[in-house]
Parts: structure tokens; C-alpha cells; sequence
């Protein structure tokens, strides 16, 4: 069974900082492209960052500069760092990854479970 687990969250002040680690587990052949999500209440899930194996990243706009994605493939893991933290940064963020099954040809998407970010002002 495969799964992504999510830490890190908590509660942040105004003008701190995050960092969310996200690990896959079980059995696999190999991890593709990883992600971060956040959902705020009220809110449709939203795009965040993304990051290849080879290490190429891709950011929401208005995102980039104040969160970086990293990932080290000989832990299975992905990394979201924040700085500058605002109150509308407060959401339930989601690793997200395109892992690939043992006896399976095909890529398919996995999701964690989600952990909170909550800013407080």
C-alpha cells in the first residue's frame, strides 16, 4: 500500500516561517513529479509548487519567491519551506505525487492526508 504522509504544520505568526516535509511509503518503482497543494476553508484546492526528479520546479505565481520545493529521492520525500507568512496563507496543505506501482506501466497520482498551516495575525 502506498502512501504520502504529510508534517510540519502548525501555527505560524505573521512574518514566519514553514516547513512541511512529505514522505512516501510502501511499495513502488519510482516517484515522478512531486507536489504541494493548499486548500483554505471555503476554497477550491489550489496549486503551490511542483517539482520533477531531476529537480525542475514550478510555482503558482504569486507564490513564487516566498515558498521553495525541494526533494530528496533517496528518502522518498518532498519539502515546502515558506517565509513571509501571511493570514491568507492559512490552509490545509497536500503533498501530492505521480508514483508508479510495482507490475504497473502507468504513473498514478497519490495524495497525503493533509496538514494545517494556520497563520495567525
Amino acid at each position: 500500500q502506498v502512501q504520502l504522509v504529510e508534517s510540519g504544520g502548525g501555527l505560524v505568526q505573521t512574518g514566519g516561517s514553514l516547513r512541511l516535509s512529505c514522505a512516501a511509503s510502501g511499495n513502488f518503482f519510482g516517484i515522478g513529479l512531486m507536489a504541494w497543494y493548499r486548500q483554505a476553508p471555503g476554497n477550491e484546492r489550489e496549486f503551490v509548487a511542483a517539482i520533477t526528479s531531476g529537480g525542475t520546479t514550478d510555482y503558482e505565481n504569486s507564490l513564487q519567491g516566498r515558498f521553495k520545493i525541494s526533494r530528496d529521492n533517496a528518502k522518498n520525500a518532498t519539502y515546502l519551506e515558506g517565509i513571509s507568512l501571511e493570514p491568507a496563507d492559512t490552509a490545509v496543505y497536500f503533498c501530492n505525487a505521480q508514483i508508479r506501482q510495482i507490475a504497473k506501466s502507468s504513473y498514478a497520482a497519490y495524495w497525503g492526508q493533509g496538514t494545517q498551516v494556520t497563520v495567525s495575525s
